[in-house]
C-alpha cells in the first residue's frame, strides 16, 4: 500500500497534478502562495588507523590524513582536504539511496534522516555551550537510548555505508548533511551547509529531556526552543516540518503522519492545522489529535498548541498562506539549528554551500 501510495504520489508530483487525497507538489504551492537511530561505536584495536583516526578528528573540515601505502617503514601521514565537489559526492550518494526501499515507511528515508539531524542539533544548551550537532554523540548511550531518539537507529544505520565509502566525512557533518539532502530531495527548500563538526566520545552525551515532549503545550515548547536560542517565530518555523514523517507506535508512541504527502516537505501542516476540525482521537495510546473528515492524519497536544498560543497562531496563518516565507524562514532557522554549538573557524560564516539536487 506504502508502494503504491508513494508511485502515486511522485507521478503526481512530477506530472503537476494534484489527487484528492494527496497534497500540491511544490511549485504549486510556491505559486499560489515520520518524527522524532547509530552505528555502535567501532571496537578496539591495535590498528595504526587508530592514530590515524585521531588525526581525522582533530584536522576536522581541514582534512583528512591517511597513509601511503602499508610499508613497515612508518611513512609521513598524507592529508587529504575535501572541497564543495567531494560533499557534493557524498550527498549523490545519500540522496540515491532514499528511495531504495519502498517498504521503509511511506517509501523514503527522507523524514527519518531529517529527524536524527534535527535530533543531534537541538539538545544545545546555549547557557552552557553543550549539546549540538558537533560530536554525534548519539552514536553512544546513554544518548542513543532516550525516549526522544527511538527509532533512530534508522537513519544511523542507513548513513554507515556512506560513511564507509567517504571515511573522511565526520559522523557530525554526515549526520547533518544527510538532513540536508532530505529536505532539498524531498522538494524542500535550499539549505546551505558549512561542514567543520567533529566527532567525540561518549563524555560528551547530552542529559535526557533536551528535546521536545510533544504531549506538552506552548510553556514546555518555549522553554525547550528558549534554551536552544530561538524566538517564537523560528519556533513556529520549525515545527513546519511536521509535514513530512509520521509518527510510530513502537518509538513515540504517538500514531499517524502529520499530512497526506509525508514525503514532500510543503506548508501543509500550517493550512491542516488551521483549517481542519481536529478531535481527541479515542484509542489506548496517549493524548493526540485526528482529524475529523477522514480520521487518518494526527497532530500532537504541541502542535495544536500553536493555534491556541496568541503569539505563535500569526505565524502559523502567515506561513498557511504563504509558502514562499515558510521556505525562506524554514531553510534560515534549519541552518541555524544545524549550526548551534559548532566552533567553526572565524570568518566562515558566509562560506556555505548550497548542492545540486537530484530530484528534479
Amino acid at each position: 500500500m506504502a508502494t503504491a501510495t508513494r508511485s502515486l504520489a511522485r507521478a503526481a508530483l512530477r506530472a503537476g497534478t494534484r489527487p484528492a487525497a494527496l497534497a500540491a507538489p511544490r511549485m504549486a504551492f510556491r505559486q499560489s502562495g515520520r518524527r522524532f537511530y547509530s552505528s555502535e561505536p567501532t571496537k578496539s584495536s591495535t590498528s595504526p588507523w587508530i592514530w590515524i583516526s585521531a588525526l581525522a578528528v582533530a584536522g576536522g573540515a581541514g582534512g583528512w590524513y591517511y597513509l601511503q601505502n602499508n610499508s613497515a617503514s612508518a611513512p609521513a601521514p598524507k592529508v587529504f582536504t575535501p572541497k564543495f565537489e567531494d560533499y557534493q559526492e557524498v550527498y549523490n550518494e545519500i540522496a540515491r539511496r532514499l528511495d531504495e526501499k519502498e517498504d521503509y515507511d511511506d517509501g523514503s528515508y527522507g523524514p527519518v534522516l531529517l529527524r536524527l539531524a534535527w535530533h543531534c542539533s537541538g539538545t544545545y544548551d546555549k547557557e552552557t555551550g553543550t549539546g549540538g550537532s558537533n560530536g554525534a554523540t548519539m552514536r553512544f548511550s546513554p544518548e542513543k537510548d532516550h525516549g526522544a531518539n527511538a527509532g533512530l537507529a534508522a537513519a544511523r544505520d542507513f548513513l554507515e555505508p556512506v560513511k564507509q565509502k567517504f571515511p573522511w566525512i565526520s559522523y557530525s557533518d554526515l549526520w547533518i548533511l544527510g538532513g540536508v539532502a532530505a529536505i532539498q530531495e524531498m522538494m524542500g527548500p535550499a539549505i546551505p551547509y558549512r561542514p567543520g563538526r567533529v566527532d567525540k566520545d561518549f563524555t560528551a552525551c547530552t542529559p535526557d529531556g533536551r528535546l521536545p515532549d510533544g504531549s506538552k503545550t506552548q510553556d514546555h515548547v518555549r522553554s525547550i526552543f528558549y534554551r536552544m536560542g530561538f524566538n517564537d517565530q523560528e519556533i513556529v518555523a520549525l515545527l513546519g516540518g511536521h509535514a513530512v514523517g509520521r509518527c510510530h507506535t513502537d518509538r513515540s508512541g504517538y500514531d499517524g503522519p502529520w499530512t497526506f504527502s509525508p514525503t514532500v516537505l510543503t506548508n501543509d501542516f500550517y493550512n491542516l492545522l488551521l483549517n481542519e476540525k481536529w478531535q481527541w482521537k479515542k484509542w489506548n495510546g496517549p493524548k493526540q489529535y485526528e482529524d475529523k473528515k477522514t480520521q487518518s492524519l494526527m497532530m500532537l497536544p504541541a502542535d495544536y498548541s500553536l493555534i491556541q498560543d496568541k503569539k505563535f497562531r500569526p505565524w502559523v496563518e502567515l506561513y498557511a498562506k504563504d509558502s514562499d516565507a515558510f521556505f525562506r524562514d524554514f531553510s534560515a532557522v534549519i541552518v541555524k539549528l544545524f549550526e548551534l554549538g559548532v566552533p567553526f573557524p572565524e570568518g566562515t560564516e558566509n562560506q556555505r554551500w548550497v548542492f545540486k539536487t537530484l530530484n528534479v
